[in-house]
């Protein structure tokens, strides 16, 4: 909160409607009363800490296996019975299934993101009936890519993830690299990189359209499809676990700094994870207007699809079943899933 305020001051200043409204939205926003969140899927498989959620039904068709980012909880798949990107996949008739990361333990501090493809991801896709097909959201899309290495995939989409580092405008790298110069030491000692070091990380790349929103949302209806989605999505955007020492470390070090994905220079367990190897079919969809990963940044592989939606929007706003959900539907009913 005192960082969201510090903003919120200083992107507001010499404008004190915009701060007025602004500061009702976030009452607004802290006080209003929270949606039922649609009943937990069944658990299907684990590793460690993760579990694998079965949304679908058996129905010959392959698995398909969605994999959110380590950043953030996986519910923004799952956001609401009116936006649920899952909920809509098994209606559909796929057999839908999320990755849910879980909270890592202590012991996990030295759990690199290699660790968790071979780890967590890999043991749960075996425990699976056929080869799945993997959909990859954010840095979820990343770590399908690795997982595409070490396990037999029938085909790989992935939504908005972040590949090829050099894509990033440079101002953006900076602020990124130097947010975690100034917090790892801290990080190291806890043995976890808190989910207030990220969430800063990504106020930062956007301040003035992170204060607009609330302001937006002081004028919301109560009551309505609109107030619901802001409230569940900001839950969201403000909840998760913490990332391992490791898996923030290699984050931020090994692909922001390093590009070691983009470059081909990542490995897990010993296997290169170079995209242009893969020999199942493979879509990118990316949005020209996302600030979190831009459209440069994107993995360049078989097909690819550019959106005009944001890093979020895409997943969980109005125009997502159009534009988004039906047609990554049909990709993968074409494919096998």
């Amino acid at each position: 909160m005192p960082l969201f305020l510090d903003i919120l001051w200083r992107e507001t200043e010499g404008d004190p409607e915009l701060r007025r409204r602004a500061f009702e939205g976030l009452k607004k926003y802290q006080w209003a009363k929270r949606p039922v969140p649609p009943p937990s899927a069944p658990v299907f498989a684990a590793a460690g800490n993760a579990r694998l959620l079965r949304y679908g039904k058996a129905n010959g068709r392959n698995p398909v296996v969605f994999v959110p980012s380590l950043i953030n909880p996986p519910t923004v798949l799952d956001l609401s019975e009116s936006r649920s990107m899952l909920r809509h996949m098994a209606a559909q008739g796929h057999d839908a299934y999320l990755v849910d990361w879980g909270t890592p333990a202590a012991e996990d501090s030295t759990l690199g993101l290699d660790g968790h493809v071979a780890e967590r991801l890999v043991p749960m896709l075996a425990a699976l009936p056929a080869p799945p097909l993997l959909v990859g959201y954010c840095l979820g899309g990343s770590l399908a890519l690795g997982a595409a290495m070490l396990h037999p995939v029938r085909a790989i989409a992935t939504i908005a993830a972040p590949w090829h580092f050099d894509g990033f405008p440079q101002a953006d790298l900076d602020q990124i690299i130097g947010l975690w110069r100034g917090a790892k030491a801290t990080c190291q000692r806890l043995g976890y990189v808190p989910m207030e070091v990220l969430q800063s990380g990504f106020w930062a790349l956007d301040p003035a359209r992170t204060i607009r929103k609330f302001a937006a949302f002081a004028d919301t209806p109560h009551g309505t499809d609109d107030e619901r989605a802001f409230l569940a999505v900001e839950d969201w955007a403000n909840g998760g676990a913490h990332l391992t020492f490791a898996a923030g470390r290699d984050l931020f070090e090994a692909f922001y700094h390093g590009n070691i994905s983009g470059s081909g220079e990542w490995t897990v367990r010993g296997h290169a994870v170079q995209i242009e190897s893969l020999r199942c079919p493979g879509l990118s969809i990316r949005s020209a207007t996302d600030r979190i990963v831009p459209a440069a940044a994107a993995p360049r592989l078989a097909e690819g699809r550019t959106l005009q939606m944001g890093h979020v929007g895409m997943i969980v706003g109005r125009r997502a079943p159009d534009l988004l959900w039906n047609p990554l539907s049909r990709w993968l009913s074409g494919h096998g899933g």
